[in-house]
C-alpha cells in the first residue's frame, strides 16, 4: 500500500503541485495562503493521496512511520506538497500528538477537523530570551490555577502557522521556576479565545509554510480544566510523543526537496557542455553528483532505522537525533552542491535551487539545532561508557 501510495503521490506532486510552486517561486502566501491550501488539499483528496498518516477513522490512510517515509519524501519534492497532503508542520506533528494523548472529546473537537483539513493549528512553545528555546526548561509562560480552569500569561515567538490557525497547543509552566526540569503543562485553546493575540510575522528565509512564523502573546487567557492536554505538570514528557516523530517527518519532507535539487543538477550536467565534453563527464562534477547520491542514501538509511524503532514503541531518542542531525546537514550539502553544478543558473530564479537553499537552511535549527543534538548524542555515549 505504501509503495503504491508513494507512486501516486509522485505523479500528483509533479503534475498538479509543482506548477503552482514554480509559478509563485515557492512563496505560499504569494500563491494565495489558506485559499490555495484548501484548493490543493481538495486536489489531493480527489487524487486519493490526502492525509497518508492519519488514522482511517479520520479519513486517512493510517500509515506507520516507516510506511509514510517514502510518501512524505515524494510529497516534499515540492515545498508545497506537504501542505497539499495535510502533512506539513506543525499540523502533522500536532495530529500525531493529539492521536496519542488527547481524550475522546478533545479528539472530536480538535483532531478530527485538523485531520480533515478544515482548520490549521499551531504549537506554542518557543519564547524570546530568556525563555524557552533549545532549552525547554527555560519556559517562562505561566498558567495559574483558577476556579474550574487556568489563566495563562506569556509571550511566544517563531510560532509556525499562527496567523490563521484555528487553535493553539500552548506549553505553559504550572509549577516550578524557569530552569527547573518538569512543571510544564500543555493546553488547548481556540485562537479566538480572549487574550490571544497573533502579532508580527518574523521574516525568515523559508516561504512555504502557511501562516508564517509569528509572535504570539497570551494575556490573561482563561481556559477550562478540559483544555489540559495530557497531565498537569507532565507537559514536557507529553511533548516527547510529538518531537521524535516530527523530527523524522521533517527529514522525510526535506529529503524530497533535496532530491529535486539533485535531479535538476544532474539534468543540467547531462546537457551542458564545457571544456570539450558534457560537464557531467568531468571528474569534479561527478564527485559532487556521487556525494549527493551518497548523502541521499545515508539519510534514508538513518531515517528508516529511527522510524522502525519508533514503530516498535521505542522513544528512539538517540536514533532520531542522529537522523535529524545528519539529515539536516546532508540536505543542505545536496542543495549546495546542486547549485554549484549549475553555476550561474543555480543562483538565479530560472531554476528552483536558490529558493530551495533558503528553504532547507532553517532545518539545521528547527526541531533542535545540530549542536544541541550532538550534545545529547555525546552525553548518552559518555553515560553508556561509565
Amino acid at each position: 500500500m505504501s509503495a503504491e501510495l508513494a507512486t501516486r503521490t509522485r505523479e500528483f506532486i509533479r503534475e498538479t503541485i509543482l506548477p503552482i510552486e514554480d509559478a509563485n517561486y515557492g512563496d505560499i502566501e504569494a500563491a494565495g495562503g489558506d485559499e490555495i491550501r484548501v484548493k490543493m488539499q481538495q486536489a489531493a483528496r480527489d487524487a486519493g493521496v490526502f492525509a497518508p498518516h492519519v488514522g482511517v477513522e479520520y479519513g486517512g490512510h493510517g500509515l506507520n512511520m516507516a510506511e509514510r517515509a517514502p510518501v512524505f519524501e515524494e510529497a516534499g519534492y515540492s515545498v508545497f506538497g506537504p501542505t497539499a497532503l495535510n502533512i506539513a508542520a506543525p499540523d502533522e506533528g500536532n495530529m500525531h500528538l493529539l492521536a496519542h494523548l488527547a481524550d475522546a472529546e478533545q479528539k472530536e473537537r480538535f483532531l478530527a477537523p485538523l485531520a480533515r483539513g478544515e482548520v490549521r493549528s499551531a504549537f506554542a512553545m518557543t519564547e524570546p530570551a530568556p525563555g524557552a528555546g533549545s532549552d525547554p526548561s527555560a519556559l517562562t509562560t505561566r498558567a495559574e490555577k483558577t476556579s474550574g480552569g487556568w489563566k495563562i500569561n506569556g509571550r511566544k515567538w517563531f510560532i509556525t502557522g499562527a496567523d490563521g490557525a484555528g487553535y493553539f497547543i500552548i506549553m505553559a509552566r504550572t509549577s516550578g521556576e524557569p530552569g527547573q526540569q518538569g512543571g510544564a503543562t500543555m493546553f488547548l485553546a481556540d485562537a479566538d479565545t480572549p487574550g490571544i493575540t497573533v502579532g508580527r510575522h518574523i521574516p525568515t528565509t523559508d516561504r512555504s509554510m502557511v501562516g508564517g512564523h509569528c509572535e504570539v502573546t497570551f494575556e490573561n487567557v482563561v481556559v477550562s480544566d478540559a483544555a489540559v492536554l495530557g497531565e498537569v505538570d507532565r507537559g514536557f514528557a507529553g511533548a516527547q510523543i510529538r518531537l521524535g516523530p516530527a523530527r523524522m517527518t521533517h527529514v522525510m519532507r526535506w529529503l524530497g526537496a533535496a532530491r529535486r535539487a539533485h535531479d535538476v543538477a544532474v539534468s543540467h550536467a547531462a546537457r551542458r557542455e564545457g571544456f570539450g565534453s558534457r560537464i557531467g563527464d568531468l571528474g569534479l562534477t561527478q564527485k559532487m553528483i556521487a556525494d549527493n547520491v551518497i548523502d541521499i542514501a545515508a539519510t534514508r538509511a538513518l531515517l528508516m532505522e529511527a522510524c522502525r524503532e519508533l514503530d516498535e514503541g521505542g522513544r528512539a531518542s538517540n536514533s532520531t537525533s542522529i537522523a535529524k542531525t545528519f539529515g539536516a546537514e546532508a540536505v543542505g550539502r545536496i542543495v549546495d552542491r546542486s547549485i554549484q553544478i549549475c553555476g550561474g543558473l543555480g543562483v538565479s530564479s530560472d531554476l528552483p535551487l536558490a529558493r530551495l537553499a533558503a528553504e532547507v537552511r532553517p532545518f539545521r535549527i528547527y526541531d533542535g539545532p545540530s549542536e544541541v543534538h550532538r550534545w545529547a548524542i555525546a552525553k548518552r555515549a559518555v553515560a553508556a561508557a561509565t
